[in-house]
């Protein structure tokens, strides 16, 4: 994941960044290989130029994990590694020599008032000094499914293999959280194996996808039912142990308990936030930004991405955030003001629903089923993916 700590000390209230001097090399740290800290990098780095600044960006894994496409990642055959992971350092090669630099390991503590952090790295704790400081460490997913990564590559890659097995050897698969994830998991699965497995998906209010307009929930769930997925409403999964033979017991809100074979909860996100003090996150852990993206009491530090209490976790969400943010620090470096984050109006969504189907929305308008397949379903944005490691799309 990707972070990026800026000059932090704790002050009741933010107005005016500290003054940055453009005569001497100033120090950037971006925290989390994600697609909001790397692109954030690349922007800071591509729109300064002539300033003198030098990224320092700090992951715990050596390649990004493109996890947009982890549902289908999940099924057997359907994407090779090297699809979703790419090395991180390479790309940043283009740049001069004392501009950036990697580190690999996660941040472990931040001391705001001192603008330091300390990342946990192979060889050992290290600290990092810093001017400005991104958050950009990104989400975590409640259980164990590889949805998000799982705190290094090869941890990561090793846990997907593990589920494209159990996936591949279940008869009875039952998915737990029925939101955007949990939806397209169950699409994925029921689409490669046509009515060969049992797929199960437990929602638990009266209607999948809860909170889009009713057109949407109903497409889904006829996507569904055509894929043969059996859809269980109000019900939540309170409890779940393994059985001696490996299946798994659960135990639903209503006392009723079924065993399956293989039990994937899409149950939300947690933010990868433990390294900050209470004080800069809020009761769920996200941190608390202001209307400029700077981290409500903390100097010169900024947040994008899942991390951020801002908008709901989605691409098209981090890379607004990660524009706004890159362009509002090359401004401070340069001793100009920055600016006001202006949030879409318009929430929107797209759902892909196995290969061939699909739905969403913008704001209140349906959108129809062949563009969000031709969007985001046919390649689920893959082939963005080398051009935001290379920094060509920025």
């Amino acid at each position: 994941m990707l972070y990026i700590l800026s000059s932090a000390q704790l002050v009741p209230h933010y107005s005016v960044p500290s003054p940055i001097s453009p005569s001497t090399m100033k120090t950037v740290v971006i925290l989390g290989g994600s697609y909001g800290g790397i692109s954030t990098a690349h922007r800071i780095l591509k729109q300064a130029k002539t300033t003198p600044v030098k990224i320092i960006l700090v992951s715990p894994n050596t390649h990004h994990y493109w996890n947009i496409a982890g549902p289908r990642a999940l099924v057997p055959g359907q994407i090779l590694d090297d699809k979703i992971f790419q090395s991180i350092a390479p790309g940043f090669k283009q740049y001069p020599a004392g501009r950036f630099e990697f580190v690999l390991g996660s941040a472990e503590s931040l001391d705001a008032e001192n603008k330091k952090v300390t990342v946990a790295g192979p060889t050992g704790p290290k600290v990092l000094d810093y001017d400005i400081l991104i958050l950009a460490t990104g989400s975590s997913t409640k259980g164990d499914v590889p949805l998000k990564g799982r705190g290094s590559t090869e941890a990561t890659k090793d846990a997907i293999h593990v589920f494209q097995q159990k996936v591949k050897q279940a008869k009875d698969i039952h998915i737990a959280g029925a939101g955007s994830t949990g939806v397209e998991l169950a699409g994925e699965i029921a689409f490669e194996y046509k009515g060969q497995k049992n797929v199960t998906l437990i929602a638990s209010g009266p209607h999948i996808l809860e909170g889009t307009p009713a057109g949407v929930t109903k497409t889904a769930t006829k996507q569904l039912q055509n894929l043969k997925v059996t859809i269980k409403t109000s019900s939540k999964v309170t409890g779940d142990a393994k059985m001696p033979d490996g299946r798994t017991e659960l135990t639903l809100s209503s006392g009723e308990k079924i065993t399956t074979d293989l039990y994937l909860p899409a149950l939300g996100l947690v933010p990868n936030s433990s390294y900050l003090a209470h004080s800069l996150v809020n009761a769920a852990g996200f941190v608390k930004v202001d209307e400029f993206l700077r981290v409500k009491d903390a100097t010169d530090v900024w947040a994008v991405g899942d991390v951020a209490d801002v908008q709901r976790a989605q691409y098209v969400n981090t890379e607004k955030q990660s524009v706004h943010v890159a362009k509002n620090i090359v401004a401070i470096l340069k001793g100009a003001q920055p600016v006001k984050y202006k949030r879409e109006e318009k929430d929107m969504l797209a759902v892909p629903v196995g290969r061939k189907a699909g739905t969403g929305h913008m704001g209140g308008m349906k959108l129809p089923s062949f563009m969000v397949n031709m969007v985001k379903g046919k390649n689920l944005f893959m082939d963005k993916m080398p051009g935001m490691i290379s920094g060509s799309a920025f």
